[in-house]
């Protein structure tokens, strides 16, 4: 069997788990894929996987030997479809991963503008609050918020964005006005309890803050809506309340004590071999963010 088949049939077996599985997905008789992941192991001189009547578990070797393999086979899928023309118009389905409230609030517009300008082109998001592996989760572009570790992808930087403490007019205007962060303590404070929160709120100057919410809440959203009808306030990041300050249901105060600014990246894995589906969002992406004066 050809060498590249039989690398798929292994990357595929150790995804599903299962050598039936994976020749019901390659529509392959079981036989078939044992023998092909056989040849595979004979061929490299290790076993990559230990099978016994009730499963089958990836051998230390077999593990080192599917990050190769990934990286073989999409690199050969890049040669494809470089020859195919898909680096000069961009094609396929588009992966793009960012937190929920920055997904929905400012990536979604730029997907759908995306695909509207690509006809031919597929989209799919992942919104979620939590660190996502680009590779293993199959993630072509990622839009963080914060200092990236180094990883090796490109990175743009698109703009910043600011932690802030924010109540409504009618709040301040029954409680009175913060001056200090160490005035929090005499304030009732809704706080989030995301995956992302911390009860110590920092500031400039090393200025820490241990809060004890009044109101605790999953989601940003939740604390926003109680910051809006006046019951408390809260801390969110800048872009997250846009509308409301706009609408002049919001205030921010401490400006003065705010941390410097976090960054905000544009990750993407391949660099300047990049496919044009990926290219294409990434140059929309970088022009619509940094038009956007939440992040400068």
């Amino acid at each position: 069997m050809d060498r590249w088949q039989a690398m798929r049939i292994f990357v595929k077996v150790a995804e599903t788990g299962g050598f039936a599985e994976t020749a019901r997905i390659l529509h392959m008789s079981a036989p078939a894929v044992t023998r092909a992941v056989a040849a595979l192991e004979e061929l490299i001189g290790a076993q990559l996987f230990v099978r016994t009547t009730r499963s089958v578990r990836m051998t230390e070797a077999g593990a080192r030997y599917l990050e190769d393999c990934r990286r073989i086979l999409a690199d050969i899928a890049e040669a494809e479809a470089a020859a195919a023309g898909s680096y000069a118009t961009p094609s396929g389905t588009l992966a793009v991963t960012a937190s929920v409230m920055f997904g929905h609030m400012y990536v979604l517009p730029i997907m759908t503008e995306y695909l509207a300008q690509h006809p031919s082109a597929g989209g799919r998001t992942l919104f979620v609050d939590r660190p996502v592996n680009l590779i293993d989760e199959g993630v072509d572009v990622a839009i963080r918020i914060g200092h990236l570790a180094d990883s090796g992808f490109t990175a743009i930087k698109v703009g910043s964005v600011r932690r802030v403490v924010c109540g409504s007019p009618d709040y301040f205007d029954r409680h009175g006005v913060p001056t200090s962060p160490a005035d929090l303590r005499q304030h009732r404070i809704a706080a989030s309890t995301s995956a992302w929160a911390s009860p110590e709120w920092r500031f400039a100057d090393d200025q820490r803050v241990t809060i004890d919410a009044a109101l605790q809440c999953n989601t940003n959203e939740a604390v926003i809506a109680a910051a809006r009808s006046g019951h408390a306030l809260t801390r969110v990041l800048h872009y997250q309340i846009g509308p409301a300050l706009r609408a002049g249901e919001l205030r921010i105060v401490l400006t003065d004590h705010e941390e410097p600014p976090l960054p905000v990246h544009i990750l993407y894995p391949q660099g300047r071999n990049a496919p044009a589906k990926v290219r294409a969002f990434v140059t929309l992406a970088t022009a619509r963010l940094r038009e956007n004066p939440l992040f400068n």
